[in-house]
């Protein structure tokens, strides 16, 4: 008859244990930003039916108000006002309008995203967009810029001042030299100009992150298997 005996060997129990930290470690990676992805989602939820926060002359906690509707008051200064170049709507391409608002009482400034629009006339002439002027109201959501800088793109874009690659907090502060909010206004509120304003909601991937935390766990489990299938030998006995 025969028996079956564990056979063991240093070098494949140590890959395994490295292994199966590894896969076990990813998983909670994954798990953990599945977690905390969804309890923003549902923080952002119940703010939103807190209604606007108004924005004054304090500077704001940016995290805090991460995509939360939001309400600022005050002054355009349409001197100031810069385009976001490569910026499409419906597969056209274009800009987006960034002015800075002063707000009511104070030296603090917010910039307002007031929205789309196409190149008119080509890339060789910025579009021309009215601004609203006097005390205005604008409402919208906020939005916290990246920081992040991509592979090539120059921090300067060299075909117009007013045209920016990017959003840059840091160079309108240096720009204003004055107080600015740490968020952007993504403005929904109508002010009757031909502006696009479609703003898509954060992505919800709480299920992405929990399925990839299911497949490291999983193959973690699979490595398990295949280590003790693999140690195991049979042996004869009389």
């Amino acid at each position: 008859m025969t028996h079956l005996r564990f056979q063991f060997k240093l070098l494949p129990l140590l890959g395994l244990l490295a292994g199966l930290g590894l896969f076990v470690y990813l998983g909670m990676w994954q798990s953990g930003k599945g977690d905390r992805l969804e309890a923003e989602l549902n923080q952002r939820a119940a703010r939103n039916q807190l209604g606007a926060v108004q924005v004054g002359k304090s500077l704001v906690d940016a995290a805090q108000l991460r995509d939360a509707p939001i309400v600022a008051t005050g002054e355009y200064e349409p001197q100031h006002q810069v385009f976001l170049d490569n910026r499409q709507y419906k597969g056209l391409p274009g800009v987006h309008v960034i002015v800075p608002l002063r707000i009511d009482g104070s030296d603090t400034r917010i910039l307002v995203n007031r929205g789309w629009i196409g190149w008119s006339q080509g890339r060789g002439v910025l579009p021309v967009v009215a601004t609203p002027t006097g005390r205005v109201q604008i409402t919208g959501l906020a939005l916290v810029p990246s920081t992040k800088k991509f592979f090539l793109m120059p921090d300067h874009p060299e075909a117009a001042t007013k045209l920016w690659s990017r959003l840059d907090l840091a160079r309108f502060v240096g720009l204003l030299n004055q107080p600015l909010q740490p968020v952007v206004l993504l403005q929904t509120s109508d002010d009757g100009s031909a502006l696009v304003r479609r703003w898509d909601p954060p992505e919800d991937r709480v299920g992405m992150h929990r399925g990839y935390a299911f497949q490291w766990f999983g193959i973690a489990v699979a490595l398990l298997i295949f280590f003790v299938v693999a140690s195991v030998r049979q042996k004869d006995a009389a």
